[in-house]
């Protein structure tokens, strides 16, 4: 399952705030979901055996607001020829402030992850607690400490630490027993490692492959000799290896490494975060100094080049007011341009700031 881009999660977050600022004098406010490859026939029935129920309903305002709420979703959701791949979370009710006075509204989206909760509601609000769990960060880091003894594996989930699996080898302890030859001695804990480190391997493959996407990378700590000579032969797989963003020299192993890992990682992480931004901007610089007319900055220029239908990507700083964000976004996706909004932590996101927030790399140049 892959996770949220930052535009979906900022229209998320508007939906969300829309919906929560309405509230229904009555209970007459309606909420369905419709989980992914659930039939949408089957919903439209049972909204129209809902319409039939809400004609006991003795308040005459509060049944026709429920009725004709049903009335707008049903039709809403003929719009649909089948259920959008990862379902729809569809809402309508009467937003009229005052009583006998009547503005049916209807809200649909679809979620970028699958939904897997079927739900009819009737209520004084609509029910939003399933959108707000999807905005909970679903993205993870894979941790993982190790000496030539013990390795624990673990999840980074924002800032908390989710251990998963221990594993302990069975390498003998460097006095050896007696009667054994040095080289003898020697062979046994350099085979004993061997096996160590390959179910370490093992133990990342099975819990680390299976996040797909949401998996961001893997750091490995440990005292640097050991963790060299895990990196350096075969143990791990391509799939595995192409996920590591770096590797910290650690005294620690079990959960005080894992949290000296993490202490010394924070600079790592922060600059996966801005990695991406700061590449999008350079690749802006670099247009701009090769050809300046394939770039545009400043709200006025862009939002010509916009109209023009020339636009690529589309750079937006982070301190733009969020209307306006949305607004931009919306122009953007009519002339299907890409959107990447940027932050202000690194330089070049502070120079697109000062360019006036908003620039642009362009399909053509234009003058």
């Amino acid at each position: 399952m892959v996770g949220m881009t930052v535009q979906q999660k900022m229209h998320l977050k508007k939906l969300l705030k829309e919906l929560r600022s309405q509230k229904a004098l009555h209970t007459e406010f309606v909420t369905v979901y419709i989980p992914a490859g659930y039939e949408l026939t089957k919903i439209t029935n049972h909204l129209s055996e809902e319409q039939g129920t809400a004609s006991n309903i003795k308040s005459a305002v509060t049944r026709k607001n429920v009725q004709t709420a049903l009335e707008k979703m049903i039709q809403h959701l003929k719009t649909f020829s089948r259920t959008p791949e990862n379902g729809l979370a569809v809402f309508s009710g009467n937003v009229a402030a005052s009583e006998g006075k009547q503005d049916i509204r209807v809200w649909s989206f679809e979620p970028p992850v699958p939904l897997n909760v079927r739900m009819y509601r009737c209520d004084k609000g609509f029910v939003t607690d399933i959108l707000d769990e999807m905005l909970i960060e679903k993205q993870v880091y894979g941790l993982v400490v190790l000496d030539r003894r013990d390795a624990t594996i673990a999840l980074l989930k924002g800032k908390t630490i989710v251990p998963l699996q221990k594993t302990h080898s069975e390498v003998p302890g460097k006095t050896k027993a007696g009667g054994q030859s040095a080289q003898r001695f020697a062979r046994i804990r350099e085979g004993a490692a061997k096996d160590h480190f390959k179910k370490i391997a093992e133990f990342m493959k099975e819990q680390f492959l299976p996040l797909g996407n949401n998996l961001k990378g893997i750091i490995i700590g440990g005292p640097g000799i050991t963790v060299n000579d895990f990196m350096n032969k075969d143990y791990l797989t391509g799939d595995v290896k192409k996920k590591i963003i770096g590797t910290k020299d650690l005294s620690y192993t079990g959960d005080f490494g894992l949290q000296e890992l993490l202490d010394r990682s924070e600079d790592l992480l922060a600059e996966e975060e801005v990695a991406r931004e700061k590449k999008t901007m350079q690749t802006f610089f670099k247009q701009m100094m090769e050809n300046i007319k394939k770039v545009t900055y400043g709200e006025k220029e862009t939002l010509k080049a916009l109209e023009m239908n020339a636009v690529n990507i589309l750079l937006i700083s982070e301190t733009l007011q969020e209307e306006r964000i949305f607004e931009l976004e919306e122009l953007a996706q009519q002339g299907g341009a890409e959107v990447k909004i940027i932050s202000v932590e690194t330089r070049e996101g502070v120079q697109l700031r000062d360019l006036g927030k908003i620039a642009a790399i362009l399909r053509f140049e234009i003058d």
